[in-house]
């Protein structure tokens, strides 16, 4: 099949196609004319690049992963792939950890140099 064919089955973009397979994690043969050509086997691997990326996984983790994950249109993950999925867990994890802190420095900056409240008989002359 070619590329168009294929994304629209996959719903990703001819270029995000592209890009996976200059990843490696898809593979075409050159037609003739010197058209990318597809297998079958092409759909569930772009699924899975898709939903893995989607995951927060980048390609480079995802060439990393075993073929098992790339064989499959399924949301489970092959046993080979779940330490990498419990790693980015632990990742994000880390993630709102650092921002919920971030965001409790900024509250305290901005109470810091927050203006007083006006008292009731200052708001009437200030309206």
């Amino acid at each position: 099949m070619n590329i168009g064919e294929l994304a629209r089955l996959t719903g990703c973009s001819a270029r995000s196609i592209r890009h996976y397979e200059k990843a490696g994690l898809v593979t075409s043969h050159r037609r003739s004319n010197g058209y990318r050509d597809f297998d079958a086997e092409a759909v569930p691997q772009v699924m899975q690049v898709a939903r893995m990326i989607r995951l927060g996984f980048s390609l480079e983790e995802i060439s990393t992963f075993p073929p098992c994950m790339l064989r499959r249109v399924t949301t489970s993950i092959c046993p080979d792939a779940l330490a990498a999925h419990r790693e980015r867990l632990a990742e994000v994890d880390r993630q709102l950890f650092d921002l919920a802190r971030l965001r409790e420095r900024l509250l305290e900056a901005l109470n810091a140099n927050a203006p007083p409240p006006l008292n009731p008989s200052q708001q009437g002359r200030n309206a």
